[in-house]
Parts: C-alpha cells; sequence; structure tokens
C-alpha cells in the first residue's frame, strides 16, 4: 500500500511539473480512473484546473471524466455482461437489483451520480451488467458529472471538511440541484421518455 502512495505522489508531482504534457497525463488518469477506482480522480482535476484555467480545466476534467465511464460501461455491458448473466440466472435477488437499477428514472441517476463521493465505477460496473439504455446513462453521465467536476475541481475538499463546512454542503446542494434542473430541461426539451 505504502509503494501505490509513494507511486501517486511522484505522478502528482511530476503531472504539476509538466505543463501541458502533465495535462495529457492527468486526462488519461481521469480516463483510467473509471475503470481502477484507487486513483484520485479530485486531484487531477484539480491540477488539470491549475494548469489550464478554471474554464478550460474544467471543460477537459468534464470531458474526460465522462470519457472514462463511457468506456467502463461499455467494458461490463459489452465485455462481462453475457458471462455475469450466465453466472448469476439462477439468483433471484441479483436479477431483482439489475431490474431495479435498469428501470431507475434518469432524474434519479443523475442525482446520484452528481453527488461528489459515489463511486464512479460502481455505477458504470452496475449500470453495464444490468444492461442499462446506454442513452439514459449517458445523458445521466454528461449531466451529473457537472457537479461532481465542479465539486472536486472548484471546491477541492476532503470529506470531512465538506460535513463540518455548511458553505461546502450548500454549494454541493445547489450545484446538485442545478443537475437536476438541467435534466428536466434536457427530458421536455428533447421530449424524452427516460
Amino acid at each position: 500500500m505504502e509503494n501505490l502512495i509513494d507511486f501517486l505522489e511522484k505522478v502528482v508531482v511530476f503531472i504539476q511539473n509538466s505543463g501541458t504534457l502533465g495535462v495529457f497525463i492527468s486526462c488519461g488518469m481521469m480516463t483510467i480512473e473509471s475503470i481502477l477506482p484507487f486513483l484520485p480522480l479530485g486531484v487531477f482535476i484539480t491540477i488539470t484546473m491549475l494548469v489550464l484555467g478554471k474554464v478550460w480545466g474544467f471543460i477537459v476534467s468534464w470531458v474526460f471524466t465522462c470519457i472514462g465511464c463511457t468506456i467502463s460501461y461499455m467494458i461490463f455491458k459489452y465485455g462481462f455482461g453475457k458471462k455475469f448473466d450466465h453466472l448469476t440466472e439462477n439468483k433471484e435477488l441479483i436479477k431483482k437489483y439489475k431490474r431495479v437499477f435498469k428501470d431507475i428514472s434518469l432524474g434519479k441517476l443523475v442525482l446520484i451520480i452528481a453527488m461528489p463521493f459515489t463511486p464512479a465505477f460502481v455505477v458504470n460496473i452496475v449500470a453495464g451488467l444490468s444492461k442499462m439504455d446506454f442513452k439514459k446513462y449517458i445523458i445521466a453521465i454528461i449531466i451529473g458529472k457537472i457537479s461532481m467536476v465542479y465539486f472536486w475541481g472548484y471546491i477541492g475538499t476532503s470529506l470531512v471538511e465538506s460535513i463540518t463546512n455548511p458553505i461546502i454542503i450548500v454549494k454541493i446542494i445547489i450545484s446538485m440541484t442545478l443537475c437536476y434542473i438541467i435534466y428536466v430541461l434536457v427530458k421536455r426539451v428533447f421530449k424524452l421518455d427516460l
């Protein structure tokens, strides 16, 4: 475990000192983090925003986080989906939970994804294995990740600080509310039935 922490510290220092190359590395790490959850996503988002500025850093972080989540979803939907179905075909409880997650409303999925401490890799795996509709999944990822990237990039704080600082909690609630409003607008404009 100490070797992993040392390695990650060296990667972070290298990224910070590498300018534009560091941003590319950081983007790659953000993409990989959606598949391998031990990487510190918040650190890579913060570094990208420091190097590129708040606006471009936010956009780049959001895009690459969404790309990573989509790749993870595809891996589990098409790579492991059939094998998982075969292994769980006689397990009614697992089938029930797969149906529940597959049928979750778009609004609820957006809110789950928008929460900064929701483990993205779990959402990606469950969405893929439950064969969730791709359109619903991608819309939820695109909208929900706005709040998550905002939180880690602009606020860049720890769980303990978030809980003890009421202003941060208010900002999280506001960003999640904005994600939900965006979801409602997208659903109305595109007449989605998800």
